[in-house]
């Protein structure tokens, strides 16, 4: 009896911790089962961050391009079309006087221009590619029309020559002639308009172009017309000339011949009038700002070829006087008599 209950409660013993065990052995497994759970989880976490971390940094690699991108297309559109402005307004300011009647093609490319300087420095890329369009063609427009105007000139000067020609006679002599200055017994001038004379002072002169008051002029020292009047400029234009001619006599053996100088408004209307686009558009020549003269017009004395024009196209530039482009052999309006001063 004794043993038998030894026998059970042995029997038990081993029942019971045996079942512990097996617990036991369960909890560890869902433990290290939840372990594996949380670290496969922890890796997804980690791969999609990656992912995401990867696809915010390609974003913003696009971004930035983009940005660079457009900034060089912005810059490159309002780059040209600075360009285009500045070289339109060189056309326009070199194109005065030189369309004839029809000064429409610059006025539309002056209100061009306009339109383009107000917004040049905030247009898009689009806006601005259009602008230097319209300003490039409108400047173009001004281009053809003093081709136009020069081919107009130069049509109705041969006409001329082929009048003259035909009537058999040559250009006027060389004898005095009121008011077109100084002239030379071998040479014949080229000019064959009425006379003009240089002008005085504008009484009550407001200082615009051709309305210059006594306060605003100099005359030169050496020299009057054919009538007696002085030879004007703007003061410092006939100190820079006063210089001039002392080193031109210096070189050539006398002074330089003047023929105009000063012309007011009424004059230069005058002379529209009877030489049509020869002469500058009233209120636009530069002899009505004081800054021109005219030699004679005698090839043989101040022509292409003469010592004087070489002289002062060599050194005149050295007292501020200058031979325009558009009055050169080559140039838009031929005149071998015009200088202006350019400080």
């Amino acid at each position: 009896m004794r043993r038998s209950a030894v026998v059970a409660v042995v029997t038990a013993s081993l029942a019971l911790g045996g079942g512990a065990g097996a617990a036991a052995w369960g909890t560890q497994q869902r433990q290290a089962a939840d372990g594996r759970h949380d670290a496969a989880v922890a890796r997804v976490d980690a791969a999609r961050g990656a992912a995401r971390d990867d696809h915010e940094a390609r974003t913003a690699l696009v971004a930035t391009a983009d940005v660079a991108r457009a900034t060089d297309l912005l810059d490159d559109a309002r780059g040209s079309l600075d360009a285009a402005v500045t070289q339109a307004r060189q056309t326009l300011d070199d194109s005065a006087g030189q369309v004839g009647d029809d000064d429409a093609p610059r006025g539309a490319l002056a209100a061009q221009l306009e339109a383009a300087e107000q917004v040049a420095s905030s247009a898009s890329p689009a806006r601005a590619r259009a602008l230097t369009a319209d300003v490039a063609g409108a400047e173009q427009a001004v281009r053809d029309a003093v081709a136009a105007e020069q081919a107009r000139v130069a049509a109705a000067q041969a006409a001329q020559a082929a009048a003259r020609a035909a009537r058999g006679r040559a250009a006027p002599s060389a004898a005095p002639d009121p008011g077109r200055g100084a002239t030379s017994a071998r040479c014949t001038t080229t000019y064959s308009g009425p006379s003009f004379y240089t002008s005085v002072p504008t009484e009550g002169g407001d200082g615009s172009n051709g309305r210059l008051p006594a306060s605003a002029l100099t005359a030169v020292s050496w020299t009057a017309d054919s009538r007696g009047t002085p030879f004007y400029l703007r003061s410092d234009a006939a100190a820079a000339l006063e210089r001039l001619n002392a080193a031109f006599r210096a070189a050539l053996g006398h002074d330089l011949a003047l023929d105009l100088t000063y012309r007011d408004l009424d004059t230069q209307v005058a002379m529209r009038a009877a030489l049509g686009s020869v002469a500058a558009v009233p209120g636009t020549s530069s002899h009505g700002t004081g800054l021109a003269i005219d030699v004679p017009e005698l090839p043989c004395d101040y022509g292409w070829d003469s010592a004087a024009r070489a002289w002062l196209v060599a050194h005149g530039p050295a007292y501020g006087w200058v031979s325009p482009a558009w009055a050169r052999q080559a140039g838009s309006n031929p005149e071998y008599w015009h200088y202006e001063y350019r400080g």
